[in-house]
């Protein structure tokens, strides 16, 4: 997919500043895959990787992509893929482009993603919001209260989901795992995305702490700083392994999923693994 061309002269900054959307779309997602596929999806002799497969009827990615392409403030969504990754080439649309800028790890992408923002344009004081591609119930309300609540912070901040079960460690006992010790949950949180940082300031943490780090936050964290934790909810969770494509395609079932629909047009929704037999049964469907 080739880039949008940006606009030969600077976007004028808004009230905060300018905002990108940056999605590392890389990995493989092994976790997913069960002794049948990926959640039943397809064959396991078919290693698409775990974010084209399909939720609610579409690749798990699109559904990201509708949620950051109804966030008005965006100049625009990198989607960091893999060398020779082109399956995104399918489903172009205004509000994303991809670049070939993935890695062996989740920081190595998206470093390789904001260098591939500077050089379309993008300045070290912009913001940028990194999500993950298998987080595909995020909403783009979401996505602005995390811009609205961020926007003025020194630092930047996360969606994050206050830890509501009762915490354990553990240790190996008589008969197999048993528990060592209650941990408080009052200040415990599960972190999410987007995570939202200044382009600069995120480019150098990463590259210093380097690429073990999991998260944009933890690379923050490094530098000494402390980022700002704003409440995200339950349903957006990562899908991760095979259970969670049920789940997470309820989810879309029950709100309706017209937006992603809407957005990548219907039809054009299905890899081209499922050929034809399922264009011609969803378009007789939708007739009746």
């Amino acid at each position: 997919m080739t880039a949008p061309l940006l606009p030969t002269a600077p976007v004028p900054l808004s009230a905060h500043g300018r905002f990108w959307g940056l999605v590392p779309c890389a990995g493989m997602g092994l976790r997913a895959v069960s002794a049948g596929g990926v959640a039943g999806a397809v064959p396991a002799a078919q290693t698409l990787p775990k974010q084209y497969h399909l939720v609610a009827g579409q690749p798990m990615v699109l559904h990201t992509l509708a949620a950051f392409a109804g966030v008005g403030r965006l100049l625009g969504t990198l989607v960091a893929v893999a060398a020779g990754d082109h399956f995104l080439d399918a489903y172009t649309h205004p509000s994303f482009f991809k670049v070939e800028c993935g890695g062996p790890t989740r920081a190595d992408t998206v470093l390789g993603g904001l260098k591939a923002l500077r050089e379309r344009g993008a300045q070290p004081e912009d913001w940028v919001l990194v999500h993950d591609a298998a987080r595909c119930l995020i909403t783009t309300a979401l996505i602005d209260t995390l811009i609205d609540t961020c926007a003025n912070d020194g630092v930047g901040g996360l969606l994050a989901h206050k830890l509501a079960d009762t915490l354990k460690t553990s240790i190996d006992g008589p008969g197999g795992v048993r528990v060592a010790t209650t941990v408080d949950r009052s200040d415990k949180w599960l972190a999410q995305t987007p995570q939202m940082f200044r382009i600069g300031p995120l480019m150098a943490a990463i590259e210093r702490i380097g690429p073990s780090v999991t998260d944009e936050a933890s690379a923050m964290e490094a530098m000494g700083l402390h980022p700002r934790l704003v409440p995200g909810g339950a349903q957006n969770f990562k899908v991760t392994y095979p259970d969670d494509f049920a789940l997470a395609g309820a989810v879309l079932a029950q709100r309706g999923h017209g937006t992603t629909l809407e957005r990548f047009g219907g039809l054009r929704g299905l890899p081209p693994w499922m050929g034809d037999t399922h264009l011609c049964s969803r378009t007789s469907s939708r007739s009746r």
